[in-house]
């Protein structure tokens, strides 16, 4: 592969900036599409990325503009690819405070405190964990999907706290995307519960989705939704009136450890939408631990431990978070009962 000095497709003369690179389909490369075998040759390019180069007008053969990504090519072939230099990303880089756990040229990880959220969206434009992101790494970012951000490849609830690891290269993010997709990451939540589990350990499945009764709520659905598996151990009993548990995942669906708490009978503390009118948070007798209980304003679930492969070193990385002060209060005063 060599830099080669051939301007931008003629479907946009000279309206982009970036640089030109050489392919020539190795001999041992087998016939197929166009876009795969780019992305066998380009890895730091995801085959999304390469489509869409394509579509541009952006990669040429020896007969010109090469726009169809289904393309058959084999080996022998070249193709001058051009690759845009990175936008600019559409959320604004904000200064803030960020407890950075781990970072590196290829990836950053975040102990994310409760009340951010992660990506910008309605209702919450900016002071999100992405506007941190890009004015903490700023030209770290080498441009994902063309675009210089931060790659997310996995979220956790604005309210709920703990370990996010973000890629900062397109390498990267192909990387840790096909972790989380292979469910081969070691998650582990720590989590207050109503109750106290029996048996103190197992494991919750049901497919997740939208609820059928309230849109704005996930349920375990008998048809349809996604698959889901939550293992869960008890850490200590607050009496039978409440539970720390551990929660590891196996999947990765939305609120999929409040759903699946509440769904066990045991939802969350503190959760606004799955555990606010638990019946034994009314039967609290002891006024300290009542209003420690009515104080806690979030659910009660921090993100514990985070391990996966190097998405470049292919070395194994792990890293743990004690919950934040908020949280053990909660476990302190609930121990007092």
């Amino acid at each position: 592969m060599s830099d080669l000095p051939i301007s931008p497709a003629p479907t946009q003369p000279g309206a982009a900036r970036g640089r030109t690179v050489m392919i020539t389909v190795p001999e041992d490369v087998e016939s197929d599409r166009l876009d795969r075998v780019l992305a066998g040759q380009l890895p730091e390019l995801s085959r999304s990325r390469l489509k869409s180069l394509i579509e541009q007008g952006y990669v040429r053969s020896a007969s010109g503009a090469v726009t169809q990504a289904s393309l058959r090519v084999g080996p022998g072939q070249s193709f001058a690819i051009f690759i845009e230099d990175a936008q600019p990303a559409e959320p604004l880089p904000q200064q803030i405070d960020l407890s950075i756990v781990y970072e590196d040229a290829e990836i950053i990880v975040i102990d994310k405190p409760a009340g951010m959220v992660v990506h910008p969206a309605p209702g919450n434009r900016d002071n999100t964990l992405v506007n941190a992101l890009l004015a903490h790494c700023g030209l770290d970012l080498t441009g994902i999907g063309g675009v210089a951000r931060p790659g997310i490849v996995h979220r956790i609830d604005k309210d709920t706290s703990g370990l996010l690891v973000a890629a900062k290269t397109a390498a990267a993010h192909a990387g840790l995307s096909v972790q989380f997709a292979k469910h081969t990451i070691d998650r582990a939540y720590r989590a207050i519960v109503w109750g106290v589990p029996v048996p103190p350990k197992g494991t919750i499945t049901g497919n997740i989705g939208r609820s059928p009764a309230d849109r704005k709520k996930m349920a375990v659905l008998r048809q349809g939704g996604r698959n889901a598996t939550t293992h869960y151990a008890v850490l200590r009993g607050f009496h039978d009136i409440a539970a720390e548990v551990e929660c590891r995942l196996d999947t990765g669906r939305t609120h999929q450890i409040r759903v699946h708490m509440t769904h066990l009978g045991h939802p969350l503390i503190g959760d606004p939408v799955y555990g606010r009118a638990d019946r034994r948070r009314q039967a609290l007798k002891d006024v300290q631990v009542a209003a420690a209980v009515a104080g806690f304003d979030r659910q009660a679930l921090h993100a514990t431990r985070l391990g996966f492969v190097h998405p470049t070193t292919g070395q194994p990385i792990a890293f743990d978070s004690k919950p934040p002060a908020d949280f053990e209060a909660l476990a302190e005063a609930l121990a007092t009962l």
